[in-house]
């Protein structure tokens, strides 16, 4: 039975209404992938006020790893919202707080005893942790990589590479940020092939500490292990433990944002694991709390301690509901080993993806790790000019034919899926059947690649 259902044109008439009334009252600023408002989720699938039912590979900007409303995190948070909704932990701290710090203690990498905060979001995450790393070693700087994406917030967007449409307008931004290229072989920056590189992009955190930043002013390299935003990268095996030892002779700290990479969607709790990596420091939020705002920074007990009493807090960090919800989840990531699940999705996606690479010329890369999947396109394998407008076309193909699907990538040409975990394998069959279909309408329309010449060769 098909999931997705079109019972009026996309987008429908209420949702234009609405979409009217939100571009007279939103600023620009705020954007929306797609034109279609929704009414009602569950699982995998949403419908719209309209009537119409689609098949969601957005996951909420990947904040809905376990699907819309999982069942046993609507019955916690239906049972801790009877009891209270907000008690601040700075003023009466309450169980679901340490129980929830306690099981992130126990599950992220790293075999040492470990403290953890709680946050409302992925950038306040990731600014906490640079505030533990710089009290804990004394030192101001941060390291961080090109195409990297690590919130909105001010330094946030200073530890974020993509500048439009992120950065552009809103500086001056922190100091004390200093980046370098990341692994990403496609792209090379450096015009190199692994593994005959030796992992020169790694290596050259020496250089950084040589002629741009003394290795005794960095606080810590901040990483995701999987790039997000950037478009889905998946470094060597081999890229983490050179730098990671680079990282350790120096007492830099290591601090892994798994915002997006966390919570199952690479095909273990936590991608570190499937690199071998323990970091000092790891944060993570979107589907931490299932659909609520919850985030969190985990690190070594020692390193978590250095700020002083007051030093690290927010008023609705830790909310009890979003807490409750997030045992939930972790329960019910165990009972149905969604992280498994990931894997299964990722080896579906590439079965049939690895096809659509004979007959569609426009797709430059396939890559992803569990279901964390993602097609880079491109107008000219040869070149590789970035196929920004194709992307569009397909995303925007997609969504009229009932799915919903994002893109990614610092030159806006990379189509990525984060399917919820707990869709089936006729589910994931229909949307990537919706997707075929968008993808061989745009390189129809696009036989004769010319090149893009908004983005660099490779």
């Amino acid at each position: 039975m098909s999931t997705i259902r079109l019972r009026t044109e996309i987008p429908g008439p209420k949702s234009r209404q609405w979409m009217q009334r939100y571009r007279a009252s939103v600023p620009r600023g705020v954007y929306t992938v797609t034109p279609v408002f929704i009414a009602s989720g569950k699982g995998v699938q949403i419908e719209d006020l309209d009537g119409n039912r689609f098949l969601d590979f957005a996951g909420g900007l990947g904040c809905l790893n376990a699907g819309q409303r999982p069942e046993a995190v609507e019955e916690a948070v239906q049972r801790q919202s009877r009891r209270f909704l907000h008690a601040c932990v700075h003023v009466t701290p309450y169980d679901a707080y340490v129980r929830l710090a306690e099981a992130l203690n126990r599950r992220t990498p790293g075999d040492f005893p470990k403290k953890t905060m709680l946050a409302n979001s992925g950038a306040e995450a990731v600014e906490n942790a640079v505030k533990v790393a710089r009290a804990h070693t004394g030192r101001p700087g941060i390291i961080c990589f090109e195409d990297a994406f690590h919130g909105r917030t001010l330094l946030g967007l200073s530890l974020t590479s993509k500048t439009h449409p992120y950065k552009s307008g809103f500086g001056p931004f922190a100091p004390e940020i200093y980046r370098m290229p990341y692994a990403y072989c496609y792209r090379c920056s450096y015009h190199l092939s692994h593994p005959e590189c030796e992992l020169h992009c790694a290596r050259q955190l020496e250089n950084v500490f040589s002629r741009v930043v003394a290795e005794e002013s960095v606080a810590a390299v901040l990483l995701e292990p999987v790039l997000g935003e950037g478009g889905f990268v998946v470094p060597p095996s081999d890229f983490f433990p050179v730098l990671a030892a680079e990282c350790r002779k120096r007492g830099v700290l290591i601090i892994a944002d798994e915002v997006q990479t966390g919570y199952g969607r690479t095909g273990t709790l936590f991608a570190c694991e499937q690199f071998d990596l323990e970091p000092d420091i790891i944060v993570t939020g979107k589907s931490m709390g299932a659909g609520l705002p919850l985030s969190s920074i985990t690190g070594r007990r020692e390193i978590m301690d250095a700020p002083d009493v007051g030093g690290l807090g927010g008023t609705f960090g830790g909310n009890p509901v979003a807490c409750e919800a997030a045992l939930a989840l972790l329960e019910t990531f165990d009972s149905n080993d969604l992280a498994g699940r990931a894997r299964q999705i990722g080896q579906l996606f590439h079965q049939r993806a690895l096809g659509w690479k004979d007959a569609f010329p426009i797709i430059g890369e396939i890559r992803g790790m569990g279901a964390m999947q993602a097609l880079e396109l491109v107008t000219d394998r040869r070149a590789r000019w970035p196929a920004a407008k194709e992307t569009r076309a397909v995303i925007d193909g997609c969504c009229r034919r009932g799915l919903i699907v994002l893109s990614a990538g610092t030159y806006g040409n990379v189509i990525r899926l984060l399917v919820p975990l707990v869709a089936t394998d006729s589910q994931i069959t229909e949307g990537l059947d919706v997707l075929e279909a968008s993808l061989k309408e745009v390189s129809k329309a696009a036989a004769a690649p010319i090149g893009d010449r908004n983005g660099p060769a490779w």
